[in-house]
């Protein structure tokens, strides 16, 4: 089912999500109903708090694509990327690379926005899947920016906390409407 994503300016995206402790037919419910909602949106991440719900959850789909290639690697071998998507993601912990780089980034909960921001190239993620079990992946490209971006979400941090401040500036108007409804 295709669930209503919560816009900018919901109490929601600003509070840091409780753990998954336990995988209930109702996690389960709301994983299905998150991929369907990423789907419909066309994006390639979606965290929990975006369809109001405060807890350490998120699905990503990232296509490969030459335009904003992706590897994921895991036990240091890389793996191909679409057999592993979507991607579940409950209580994950990032550990962030040292290189870094600037990419455009957007969010289903700033609709039509989006900016240049600078993240780390690689991660390396820990996670619990939807069956219970560790999930363990390093990766690049875009995938390592979803990872960053929807693990942000999770925190109460937005992309727009990550943009420079002449970048926020710049979209001032547009963020003050999105606050308000328009």
């Amino acid at each position: 089912m295709v669930l209503p994503i919560v816009k900018y300016g919901h109490p929601v995206l600003r509070i840091p999500g409780r753990l998954v402790t336990e995988i209930t037919p109702a996690i389960i419910k709301l994983v299905a109903d998150m991929l369907d909602t990423m789907a419909d949106a066309e994006g390639v991440g979606l965290a929990a708090h975006q369809i109001g719900q405060a807890i350490q959850l998120t699905v990503i789909d990232v296509p490969q694509s030459e335009e904003r290639p992706s590897t994921m690697s895991i036990d240091g071998s890389e793996v191909d990327l679409e057999t592993h998507m979507p991607l579940i993601l409950l209580n994950p912990k990032v550990t962030l690379g040292k290189e870094i780089e600037a990419g455009r980034e957007g969010c289903l909960s700033f609709p039509e926005l989006n900016a240049t921001i600078t993240r780390p190239a690689a991660v390396s993620v820990t996670a619990t899947g939807l069956d219970g079990e560790t999930i363990a992946f390093s990766a690049t490209g875009l995938l390592a920016r979803a990872v960053q971006h929807e693990t942000d979400h999770l925190h109460g941090v937005l992309f727009i906390d990550r943009m420079t401040s002449a970048a926020r500036a710049g979209i001032a108007g547009k963020l003050k409407r999105l606050q308000r409804g328009d």
